[in-house]
């Protein structure tokens, strides 16, 4: 996967990570990939519906040792 930038939201509770995912996402261009590092289980929740009201493609989710890290395509 072709991860054009990483954003660490450890640490931070909810709406801080999508908050800071917001923020991220206008720097990158349609179709590049943001990870996204979290340790708040609510953002399991938060980053499918937000994906799916942005328009953007959570392409992946996987937890690590009580890390969540998300992939995320920027849609148009």
């Amino acid at each position: 996967m072709n991860v054009k930038k990483v954003l660490d939201a450890k640490g931070m509770a909810c709406p801080m990570p999508i908050v800071k995912t917001k923020k991220e996402m206008k720097s990158l261009n349609t179709g590049e990939i943001l990870e996204v590092q979290a340790t708040d289980q609510g953002a399991l929740k938060d980053f499918d519906a937000w994906s799916q009201s942005t328009g953007h493609e959570l392409l992946q989710t996987k937890e690590e040792n009580g890390v969540i890290t998300f992939h995320i395509k920027k849609g148009e």
